[in-house]
This record gives C-alpha cells, structure tokens and sequence, in this order.
C-alpha cells in the first residue's frame, strides 16, 4: 500500500537523518573502491537485486573500472511491510550465471534471509563464485545467514529509508539516509 503525498512528507519531516548525501557519497566511493580491488580481473556477472539496489547499482557501476556484464533479479520478502515474509520471486536469476563470477548488489543486509537465498540460488545454477554487495549492512545484533563481501555502512536498528530504501513505497530517491522517528 504506497501512502499518501502528505503522509510521506510528514514522515521525512519527522525522520531523523541518519547519513548526508557526503556520507552517502563517501560510502559508495569506499565499497567500490573494495570492489575494484578484488574483482579487477574477474569480469563479473553484477546482478542487482529490485527495486531496493536500483539507486546503488545505478551510482557505483560508474566507479567499478574493470569490464563487467550487467543483469537483474527481482525478489521481495518486504513489498510495503516493515518486517520480512515469505520469499516472492518475481524475476529469478537466468542460466547466465553458469560459470561465472557473480555479483550480487543489494541496498540493505537487514536481517539476510534474501541475500542469502539469492548466493544460494545462483551457485545453485552454476555459478563458479558469488561475492554480495551492500551499501548498508543493519546492526541489530542477531546472527545473519549471510554477511556481505561488500559493505559500504553500517546503520543502527532502525527503520530507515533514503538512497533506494523505502517507508511505504516512498522516498527511495531521497540521496540521504532518514530513520524513521522513534516513539
């Protein structure tokens, strides 16, 4: 369910900023600085993971200086909620990924029941190697099935959006990152 105009505008109003676009900025230049340095001669599959890595896919492929072959997968355990569900698989990865180094990018490691069933499926389809990619990893202290390669920030527990995270459908454009104000 997308919110109202007025309602998404009261909860930036209301939301504490948590990154400036600088901080922002810095942290994609550092994950791709990581990338750059590992993956320079691997010529990887990137897979960006929809609708979420669609800001940070979009920023760093620029600064990723190395040949690389692009596509997408589309998998949600959210849709509008606040809390993960059920796996829904919209787009699966292809057959592409056969023998290939795989990159997995994705906007936020929260709790990693996602990003770990997408490393699963994509070795499950041939993949010689699959790295992830995140521009934020959540510390909630509970143990993740997955941690990423690739981190550029760490963010508290909290609900954030800004930068490809989204509150309702809403404010993924936003080059900052907002928390959502705690009651």
């Amino acid at each position: 369910m997308t919110i109202s105009i007025q309602h998404a505008r009261d909860v930036l109003q209301q939301a504490e900023l948590l990154c400036t676009h600088e901080q922002v900025q810095a942290a994609l230049h550092k994950v791709a600085h990581q990338i750059n340095a590992a993956l320079a001669d691997a010529h990887p599959l990137v897979l960006s993971v929809m609708g979420g890595a669609v800001v940070f896919s979009g920023q760093l492929l620029p600064l990723l200086d190395f040949p690389l072959d692009f596509d997408y997968v589309h998998v949600s355990r959210y849709g509008d909620a606040r809390h993960g569900g059920a796996m829904h698989w919209k787009v699966e990865p292809r057959e592409n990924v056969r023998g290939r180094v795989v990159l997995l990018l994705d906007d936020i490691l929260d709790e990693g029941h996602t990003l770990a069933a997408l490393r699963e499926r994509v070795l499950e389809l041939g993949a010689d190697k699959c790295y992830s990619a995140v521009f934020a990893d959540k510390r909630h202290g509970r143990e993740k099935p997955i941690y990423a390669d690739f981190v550029g920030m760490e963010l508290p527990d909290r609900f954030v959006f800004g930068f490809g995270m989204d509150i309702q459908g809403a404010w993924r454009n936003l080059p900052a990152i907002y928390a959502v104000k705690e009651k």
